[in-house]
């Protein structure tokens, strides 16, 4: 059995360059031994989980969906917004909700405290993201890129 405590987890900082974007997580899966780059699925663990926790006036990552990545979400303390395909829905401590695979969705944090929230994710191999905003995709084959690009034929280059 592998065991941590929350409190000897770091916080992580991400930010986006002009501050639009950001958060801290506690990498839970990570501090029980979760390899995220492994491709074995022992190392790799079958789910993620993560405590999320976005500033006041922030907003968690840019709109986005998982193309095989289930995110189940539980808000533990503050209040925010999601953004999803129809639109957006408040959230508050106690909610609990669910992505599929091609929902895109976003979390901003309109309150006046930290907007505190667990996330448990599947974690498949070879997952990519779509950006609708900017038309980004985020593909890992066999490394993370960010791409743009323009629909072509599939045989395009080919022959």
């Amino acid at each position: 059995m592998r065991k941590i405590n929350i409190k000897d987890v770091p916080d992580d900082l991400w930010s986006s360059p002009k501050g639009k974007f950001a958060g801290f997580s506690k990498e839970i899966s990570v501090a029980l031994g979760r390899k995220p780059e492994s491709m074995d699925l022992n190392e790799r663990h079958p789910f993620d989980v993560e405590i999320c926790r976005v500033p006041p006036n922030k907003i968690n990552w840019p709109y986005h969906s998982h193309s095989a990545q289930w995110e189940f979400y539980h808000v533990i303390s503050g209040k925010g917004v999601v953004r999803h395909s129809d639109g957006t829905t408040r959230i508050e401590p106690g909610d609990a909700f669910i992505f599929q695979p091609g929902e895109p969705h976003q979390i901003t944090n309109d309150g006046s405290e930290d907007l505190v929230f667990y996330i448990v994710a599947n974690n498949p191999v070879g997952s990519s993201c779509h950006y609708p905003d900017s038309q980004k995709w985020s593909v890992r084959s066999p490394e993370r890129r960010l791409i743009r690009s323009e629909p072509v034929d599939y045989y395009d280059g080919e022959e």
